[in-house]
């Protein structure tokens, strides 16, 4: 690979496409759940579990092959795969037929997210390599961003179906130019051997930090998913905006403090961590335990503008953990085997957090609808938002666990 710069580039595109296709749903709820007649915990499942459940479990079989063969090969399939079931989301004219689409969107993201992080991994070296990752994680904001901006002038303009007719087939154009212009890092002799996915997982299991960060990356984003997925419901429900004002306020949210508190993280990470190591995991606790009072009084707000201005700032610190504790995994393994970490990594993050976030808070908030009625979302979030707490405990432990379970 000639450009890592350019290939950075083409991951974070492809990435951005990762959180379109997967965040556009949370904005199309109100008018998808109209036209299925679906209820607030069918909603919750489609953007959770119907979601996760191969997203987080194909991932390491196929990062497994991304490590044996081409990584660069193995994200361009996904992302043509992910990008025609999120088309065929247009079609579907029921719950199951839509859970069953949802599930292949999830199929194709399982080869996405493991071997671009080991890619880069790859091209960087490590003093930079969490900046890198921050960039690259900025395809969830921006991508998210896109998703709701995007699907709510679409859909107020024509209709839900074509939202997700116009993202699927853009994804689809995109591939063969990412697989023209990135190629793979050579990684020499031991690149080739078959590690077994158990001599891998045996390695992480030994490591304290690496459950600790896992555990409470899953329990961040548990929180994370769940508020992401319903705080457009919550702004059109409880404060009144419609549709297009929705995707502004919370496109703007998200482009606003999700950039700056990603870029945040990788630029602390790499300072701090080239310090001490336990930064990779302090600095991320702190962050959770300071944006989760400022969240939940935002939540309980009057009014969009106070919601706004109380939001912008934990949106940027619940963001700050994805640069430190990615470089950290990677650190957690030989090089060689940085993929398939990842993807156990994400297969524990993922499937707590991307499977039950959204659901969980779709079920509290229908439980709570007997006694709070249409503003049982808005505490259904402000619950929800406690899990952060839990996320700064664990990573505030994990911190003493990174230096003796590093990997140079």
């Amino acid at each position: 690979m000639k450009n890592p710069r350019l290939t950075l580039a083409m991951l974070l595109l492809v990435y951005s496409f990762n959180f379109l296709d997967r965040q556009i749903l949370s904005i199309l709820a109100q008018p998808v759940q109209r036209d299925l007649d679906l209820d607030d915990s069918q909603m919750g499942m489609l953007g959770g579990l119907a979601f996760a459940a191969l997203y987080s479990t194909l991932a390491i079989p196929l990062a497994l092959i991304a490590d044996r063969t081409s990584r660069s090969w193995v994200i361009t399939i996904s992302l043509a795969v992910w990008s025609a079931f999120t088309a065929l989301c247009g079609i579907a004219q029921n719950f199951t037929q839509m859970f069953l689409f949802r599930l292949g969107v999830g199929v194709g993201e399982a080869g996405g997210v493991a071997p671009s992080y080991a890619l880069i991994a790859d091209s960087f070296p490590p003093e930079r390599r969490a900046r890198a990752l921050a960039v690259y994680s900025l395809g969830i904001p921006l991508g998210a961003a896109g998703g709701v901006l995007l699907g709510g002038y679409i859909a107020q303009a024509v209709e839900w179906r074509t939202a997700f007719f116009t993202v699927g087939l853009a994804g689809l154009v995109i591939a063969p130019f990412f697989r023209w212009l990135v190629k793979d890092v050579p990684r020499g002799p031991v690149a080739a051997d078959r590690v077994p996915v158990g001599r891998v997982f045996g390695i992480l299991a030994a490591k304290p930090g690496f459950w600790l960060l896992a555990f409470g990356a899953a329990a961040g984003s548990m929180c994370g998913y769940g508020v992401a997925f319903w705080l457009p419901s919550l702004m059109m429900r409880s404060f009144g905006l419609s549709l297009v004002q929705t995707g502004q306020f919370f496109g703007a949210l998200l482009l606003t403090g999700g950039v700056a508190g990603i870029l945040l993280g990788g630029a602390l990470g790499d300072r701090l961590g080239a310090r001490n190591k336990r930064w990779y995991a302090l600095l991320p606790a702190a962050c959770y335990v300071l944006g989760t009072p400022l969240f939940i009084a935002g939540v309980l707000s009057g009014g969009w503008a106070a919601a706004f201005a109380l939001f912008l700032l934990p949106q940027a610190l619940v963001y700050v953990w994805l640069g430190p504790v990615l470089t950290a995994v990677q650190h957690l393994v030989p090089a060689h085997m940085r993929a398939t970490a990842s993807a156990c990594f994400l297969l524990v993050n993922n499937l707590i957090g991307l499977g039950l976030g959204s659901w969980v808070v779709g079920e509290l908030s229908k439980s709570l609808a007997p006694t709070y009625g249409t503003e049982s979302l808005r505490y259904a979030i402000a619950a929800a938002l406690c899990l952060y707490l839990v996320a700064g405990a664990l990573m505030a432990l994990a911190s003493r666990r990174l230096e003796r379970d590093w990997v140079a």
